[in-house]
């Protein structure tokens, strides 16, 4: 079977809708998700900080990434990646709000379960 990342989008995507975490596989020391946002942005003060590594891209819209020993907020676009090591502080500053804005992440390393998002 094969099977699309960009096809079969919930519902009507408007901004306002609830942000989408799709799990595509699970194994013991990887995790691969498909995130659907559509002008998501962390909650104000918040901050992931994960026991696992994560690497992550954009393959559709455009989001602002912000770690908390940065100053400036990373800007990505469809095709840009990045990987955020385990217990590194961050957040998401906006997603686009004109398009749905489709993450690929791969959790990998220690613990990867569900509740560590």
């Amino acid at each position: 079977m094969v099977t699309n990342l960009l096809s079969d989008l919930p519902g009507s995507m408007q901004e306002g809708k609830e942000e989408t975490f799709e799990l595509l596989l699970t194994q013991p020391d990887i995790r691969i998700e498909r995130i659907i946002s559509t002008g998501q942005a962390s909650p104000p003060g918040f901050w992931y900080s994960q026991p696992q590594s994560e690497w992550v891209t954009v393959l559709q819209g455009s989001a602002g990434l912000k770690f908390q020993k940065e100053t400036e907020v990373r800007v990505m676009h469809s095709g840009d990646f990045v990987n955020i090591p385990a217990l590194c502080r961050h957040r998401v500053e906006w997603t686009s709000a004109d398009e749905p804005t489709i993450w690929l992440a791969i959790h990998y390393g220690e613990k990867n379960s569900d509740e560590s998002r």
